[in-house]
């Protein structure tokens, strides 16, 4: 597992495919639930070989941390965890709307900008 900046920018085709957009509730509608998602248009699973790389934050950790995922209708693989901001960790979950029971929240615009910048990533203007 990738625990640092350092190493995860050292993993350009990995960095490359992180999906900035993806959310956890758009990855569970997406790789768990399929055919719910009515909603999704033409964003969708085609297949069990589908995946995604995305980051989520979770807020029991400490200290706060990015954890990058990737998922598929088959698993789901925890690849790296990346120390963040503390401000922008909280700032992250109390803009997903802290929900007691749930847990997992994606990352802000401004933590997605942060993280961007730390690994070298696309261009900030490009990250939602």
């Amino acid at each position: 597992m990738i625990r640092d900046i350092k190493d995860l920018k050292e993993k350009r085709d990995l960095v490359h495919q992180i999906d900035w957009t993806m959310t956890p509730e758009k990855a569970v509608d997406m790789y768990l639930e399929w055919g719910a998602g009515w909603t999704r248009g033409n964003d969708f699973v085609r297949s069990g070989d589908d995946e995604s790389i995305y980051f989520v934050l979770y807020d029991w950790e400490s200290p706060a941390q990015a954890t990058l995922l990737r998922r598929s209708s088959k698993e789901v693989e925890e690849i790296a965890k990346i120390p963040v901001d503390e401000k922008l960790f909280k700032k992250s979950i109390e803009e997903g709307g802290k929900k007691a029971g749930v847990g997992v929240y994606p990352p802000s615009a401004e933590l997605k900008k942060w993280l961007t910048q730390a690994i070298d990533g696309p261009p900030p203007e490009y990250v939602n």
